[in-house]
């Protein structure tokens, strides 16, 4: 088939490299949830390669993750399994951080409430968790293209949209985590980084 292919993963993906280079540098293993296209698996495994780097996508998704994961052929790189946080039972798996980009904004609410409340039960103690998007901060949006992108958002789903940084920071204080980092990224884009207590 032919590979799925984002223009934003190409434009980000370096910029992300930076970050998790220096919060996965003594982690083992990593649950992306939400791989999307892919690429970025391929691009972070490859430069990561102490790392075992898990892949998660709604089924849908799966068979463009693993055309790029076929043709990258890296020993430390998985073949996506199936992981929808609304599941009341995630996958059984042993990781020391979790890694999501762009996908907070995307889904409901209660889906993000989950997806804080699985991420807890994955980790163990100071397990990472690594997330990169666009956020607001005190209700305010960060620039004018960010506004933009949550009317887009917003008009194609409802219930989707930039969600507000002191929100994200409650629910993950919940599941029992405690908030490290923000890292600033070109576009007008964060990592925000946790660490399970």
């Amino acid at each position: 088939m032919i590979k799925p292919f984002a223009e934003a993963c190409d434009r980000n993906r370096a910029p992300i490299l930076s970050v998790l280079q220096q919060l996965f540098s003594d982690r083992t293993a990593v649950l992306e949830i939400g791989s999307g296209t892919g690429q970025h698996a391929v691009f972070f495994a490859e430069r990561m390669p102490h790392l075992v780097w898990h892949t998660s996508d709604l089924k849908e998704n799966h068979d463009g993750i693993k055309a790029w994961i076929h043709d990258a052929k890296l020993p430390n790189l998985c073949m996506p399994f199936h992981l929808d946080v609304n599941d009341a039972e995630w996958p059984e798996i042993i990781v020391d951080a979790v890694f999501s980009a762009n996908s907070l904004h995307i889904m409901h609410w209660n889906a993000v409430e989950k997806f804080f409340a699985g991420v807890s039960t994955l980790l163990q103690k100071e397990g990472k968790l690594v997330v990169y998007g666009p956020f607001n901060y005190r209700n305010q949006y960060t620039s004018d293209s960010n506004a933009r992108f949550d009317v887009w958002l917003k008009a194609r789903d409802p219930q989707s949209g930039i969600r507000n940084f002191e929100d994200i920071c409650d629910l993950a204080t919940i599941a029992g985590m405690n908030f490290i980092e923000d890292y600033e990224m070109p576009a007008n884009n964060r990592v925000l980084y946790w660490q399970k207590k």
